[in-house]
């Protein structure tokens, strides 16, 4: 790796040959907002191209950003996000009820961040230990009742985890697995820390869905893969593992939750994963054709959102964006939107009063929509659109109007 980034010549789950499918414009780190000292600082671009590997259809980034560029000041917690705390609640109870862990038992949490999901865990009476690699956010969680080991997660962590706390029944890996350049290794150390019967859950966005569902905002550049089910069950089986279970559930716009174990476990497989891989050849997701086809759509969408918003504008109507979360960032360089919208809004407060990454657009709390007077608000968070416009239905009641950038362009 350069100080700043690497370009990966070869699949990062079988090595194989990669080709280039899906070229994106670069933009800065998503999450990196800025505040307005920051503002004569330059931004590095680095490529969001997706390349798929001819040999196991995974399709990943080109370009690995360096880790602590992107995670030393990490910002997002899991809590902020709408519906997740009760997701997590119900996944610890599933999870449980399927692995069946003794009183007690010790739950690892990788990538565990404010500790949202161990604490759930917690309350099906299970012993919680996370590990995530932001340090403030680590203290945090530990502050509030979550220990958390703030550190990246490795072979040599998963020995001194094992060494100290003992071999766990269930690791869990949430939208982090994404997130790993060296997948073998990291998966390895998982492998080490789990018990002879331990389960390893990974949930993770579903590339399918990212397809059908034109979900291109998922894509940036910590999530490095974009999972489907054929590739990690041979990578799998290939590193003494066997995924034994997998089921489609909604999180992230489409996520898929997938059981593992070690080889030798003795748990059945269930007939899900022959399924889905069936399915996934049925619609040609590991294939380039469908990549172009994805490719098109988007163009397709960014000529009609700037033509509407360009419109608007030159009728002097004032134009907002809701959301200013990472994939953002991804939205407003892929649509090139930052000489069509006045300012974001955000709930979260962290991002209120900093500026988008790059671009500079300011970010603004939700009450600027009123006070500032919008004409129009397109809703970066689109696949929150429902809750977002119930919660503002005052500024539709004022003759306020939303626009959905995707999976089509609409104007409410």
């Amino acid at each position: 790796m350069t100080e700043t980034f690497c370009r990966r010549k070869t699949c990062r789950l079988c090595r194989g040959e990669l080709e280039l499918v899906l070229p994106l414009p670069a933009t800065p780190p998503g999450d990196h907002y800025v505040h307005s000292g920051q503002l004569n600082e330059a931004q590095e671009l680095y490529s969001l191209d997706i390349v798929l590997c001819r040999d196991c259809g995974l399709a990943q980034l080109a370009c690995t950003v360096a880790p602590d560029i992107l995670y030393a000041k990490f910002i997002y917690v899991s809590s902020i996000s709408l519906g997740l705390v009760e997701h997590f609640r119900g996944y610890a109870a599933e999870v449980v009820a399927r692995a069946r862990p003794a009183p007690g038992s010790l739950v690892i949490d990788i990538g565990s961040n404010d500790g949202s999901l161990l604490r759930a865990f917690q309350e099906q009476g299970v012993k919680a230990l996370g590990v995530d690699p932001a340090a403030e956010i680590a203290r945090q969680a530990t502050e509030a009742g979550v220990e958390t080991v703030a550190a990246y997660f490795t072979p040599d962590l998963a020995r001194a985890l094992r060494a100290r706390h003992g071999a766990a029944s269930i690791v869990t890996a949430n939208n982090v697995t994404a997130n790993v350049d060296d997948l073998e290794e990291f998966m390895l150390g998982i492998r080490h820390l789990l018990d002879d019967d331990g389960v390893l859950v990974v949930e993770t966005s579903y590339l399918l869905d990212v397809v059908q569902k034109s979900l291109i905002e998922t894509v940036f550049h910590e999530h490095l893969s974009y999972f489907s089910v054929k590739p990690l069950e041979a990578f799998f089986r290939r590193i003494g593992m066997q995924l034994i279970d997998v089921r489609r559930v909604p999180t992230k716009g489409g996520s898929i939750r997938c059981l593992v174990q070690r080889a030798e476990g003795s748990r059945k497989p269930s007939p899900s994963v022959a399924e889905l891989i069936a399915f996934e050849t049925a619609a040609g997701l590991h294939r380039p054709e469908t990549f172009e086809a994805f490719a098109e759509k988007l163009k397709g969408v960014k000529k009609k959102l700037r033509q509407v918003l360009g419109d608007l504008k030159a009728r002097g109507n004032k134009i907002a964006g809701y959301g200013a979360s990472v994939g953002v960032t991804t939205l407003l360089y892929l649509f090139d939107l930052g000489d069509q919208l006045d300012f974001l809004t955000d709930d979260n407060p962290r991002k209120q009063h900093t500026f988008s990454p790059g671009q500079h657009i300011p970010v603004l709390p939700p009450e600027a929509l009123y006070d500032r007077g919008a004409d129009y608000v397109l809703i970066l968070a689109w696949n929150y659109a429902a809750p977002i416009m119930k919660k503002h239905r005052m500024f539709a009641e004022r003759g306020g109007r939303f626009i959905l950038p995707l999976p089509e362009v609409e104007v409410l």
